[in-house]
């Protein structure tokens, strides 16, 4: 929170508007003798540790003003204490450590919106195949660390696009994979795009509609990226956190294609 000279300049600006205010002077008295107690000449920081200037921080609780939970905002108490940079900071409960970082990290992901392709592009054919691809280049492992640089202290959260899930809108499809769960490629890519000559072919990540939509108006085709989330400090530790899932629905028209017989 403050280095030694920020600290001191902190305390003797409330101390200056204590003193301005309408406060009983013994209040003011309290407030001087706590404040020598802790960091003055003879406190437990002399001088407010003015001499170690470069040397380390102090730290404080910091509450979540934001947090639905009054009560919970002030669950932690209130202290101050005194780490040297290089140094771990305290086992206390509710301290910055190498997993709080991973999870600030966590907060600061953001993924690509999922954006597929299709082919054809446009209106659909009852009985012709939908190819679903997700284009290579954007959709790779996206990291963000958090850091206490004096520390030394780091974490590195990766989100990882695992599974593309295909959702039709309409029982009546055939999802290409059956499961309709499309996987990452080994290059990065999910699905393939269409090339001319593979009409005869299922895709590898696609739907077939078996109706069409003249009668019931357009399907809601949701596409949902799984993206799988992990961490590791720099200390070695690591592990997982929840997966986040992403969608996306695009409004599918499909029409029948009559052909007459002579």
């Amino acid at each position: 929170m403050y280095t030694p000279e920020e600290f001191q300049a902190y305390w003797d600006d409330l101390s200056r508007g204590v003193y301005s205010s309408g406060w009983p002077q013994e209040d003011k008295d309290l407030l001087r003798q706590n404040l020598e107690d802790s960091y003055g000449e003879e406190g437990e920081y002399p001088n407010y540790n003015i001499d170690k200037q470069g040397e380390g921080m102090f730290w404080q609780v910091v509450r979540n003003e934001e947090h639905p939970d009054y009560e919970a905002r002030y669950a932690c108490e209130f202290r101050t204490f005194w780490v040297d940079f290089g140094d771990p900071p305290p086992d206390v409960p509710g301290v910055v450590d190498i997993s709080t970082l991973a999870e600030l990290a966590y907060e600061r992901v953001r993924v690509p919106d999922t954006e597929i392709e299709l082919n054809p592009d446009g209106d659909q054919t009852v009985n012709l195949a939908t190819w679903v691809w997700l284009d290579q280049g954007a959709f790779e492992p996206v990291s963000v660390t958090a850091s206490l640089d004096d520390y030394g202290l780091w974490a590195t959260t990766t989100a990882t696009p695992t599974t593309l899930a295909i959702e039709p809108g309409t029982p009546d499809a055939r999802l290409h994979p059956a499961s309709g769960e499309c996987a990452v490629s080994s290059d990065g890519s999910i699905g393939e795009p269409y090339s001319q000559g593979r009409s005869g072919e299922e895709p590898p990540c696609g739907v077939t509609y078996l109706r069409a939509t003249h009668a019931t108006g357009s399907y809601g085709l949701t596409a949902s990226l799984t993206w799988e989330i992990s961490w590791e400090g720099s200390d070695g530790s690591g592990d997982t956190l929840p997966a986040g899932v992403f969608e996306t629905t695009h409004e599918i028209t499909v029409r029948e294609v009559q052909a007459i017989v002579r």
